[in-house]
């Protein structure tokens, strides 16, 4: 099906390394890309789970999407990644972005420069990868002869970012091999992302990214109004703090108000009743689901990756929410 995208599974710190491995074997026996694996500060490290399923799995890639320079030094990252892509044979992926401010900040550490920041771990890594020895002063993060003392499998492995704001994007066409676009952003965004990754690349004289990997929530279900329910949910779980992160962060605002069928008023009245309370299933009308999800029946759900496609995903993630994931995966796995 050329005019769908790749479909991968998001996996998380939320979820018990156990588990992660469970659900990686259906990804690997479904035919889905991927499993990729989000980090937020305080959870679990994703680390230890990404490897039990790289070395139970076969063919499905093993992705990190993403790690930060201020958790992690441009270094360790790279002696991960390359640990990691020898246990998996090849199939490990890496998205760097600069994190969630205010999460680092609550480790003791400054979130300064965070474009600088991703630069450098950029530069870095994909050096060390390729077996240099790396003497680099950046703006937030250096090293001094560094090299890693084992041959990384893949010299050339692509190294993602994660960028939303219109610098961010225009740094990720100069310098990175793909795009990485987070869940809450709705396929108009989607669109003006990849054009300005694009426009910024053919710039500096490279090719736009062949790779743009975005997370969406998904809820795959013969019953339509059930999915919808489920995928309205989740919706309600992350929209307040998204709205709360947009009050702070212009970019993170401007990625949600590009839904084209909801406006400001929207937004700050759905959040006003999740607050006071109210089930996100009365909450929230279809809308949001259109633009923040993919759900209802395993058509709707194809024809609803088809829009992301063709504004510009090569891939998505897919979290299956609720409580029967493996039953999802291999319901929307059916049919691919």
């Amino acid at each position: 099906m050329l005019d769908l995208p790749k479909l991968s599974v998001r996996l998380h710190g939320g979820v018990d390394p156990r588990r992660c491995v469970d659900l990686a074997k259906v990804a690997d026996g479904k035919g889905f890309d991927s499993v990729w694996f989000a980090e937020n500060a305080f959870n679990r490290g994703v680390l230890p789970a990404a490897s039990a399923c790289a070395a139970a799995t076969r063919c499905v890639g093993i992705g990190i999407g993403v790690l930060n320079p201020y958790n992690r030094h441009p270094t360790l990252m790279a002696m991960e990644i390359g640990a990691l892509d020898e246990l998996a044979q090849g199939r490990a992926r890496l998205g760097i972005g600069s994190g969630i401010a205010s999460a680092t900040e609550r480790m003791g550490l400054s979130t300064d420069r965070p474009l600088a920041a991703v630069r450098d771990a950029i530069t870095i890594v994909r050096a060390m990868l390729r077996g240099d020895e790396v003497s680099y002063s950046g703006r937030a993060f250096s090293a001094h002869k560094a090299k890693l003392e084992f041959r990384a499998p893949r010299p050339d492995m692509p190294l993602l970012m994660a960028a939303r704001g219109e610098q961010a994007l225009t740094l990720c066409g100069k310098i990175a091999d793909g795009l990485m676009i987070s869940n809450m952003c709705p396929p108009e965004f989607t669109r003006q992302a990849v054009d300005a990754v694009g426009a910024s690349a053919r710039a500096a004289g490279r090719p736009p990214p062949a790779e743009v990997v975005q997370y969406v929530p998904c809820a795959a279900r013969p019953d339509r109004a059930e999915a919808f329910c489920l995928a309205k949910a989740t919706i309600g779980e992350m929209l307040p703090g998204f709205w709360s992160l947009g009050q702070r962060v212009p970019a993170a605002r401007s990625a949600l108000l590009r839904a084209g069928g909801l406006d400001e008023t929207d937004f700050a009245a759905a959040v006003e009743r999740l607050r006071a309370g109210e089930k996100p299933a009365d909450a929230l009308d279809d809308r949001f689901v259109d633009t923040f999800a993919i759900a209802g029946t395993a058509d709707d759900c194809l024809a609803q990756a088809r829009r992301y496609r063709a504004a510009g995903a090569s891939e998505l993630v897919l979290t299956f929410v609720g409580e029967q994931a493996e039953q999802d995966m291999e319901y929307l796995a059916h049919t691919l």
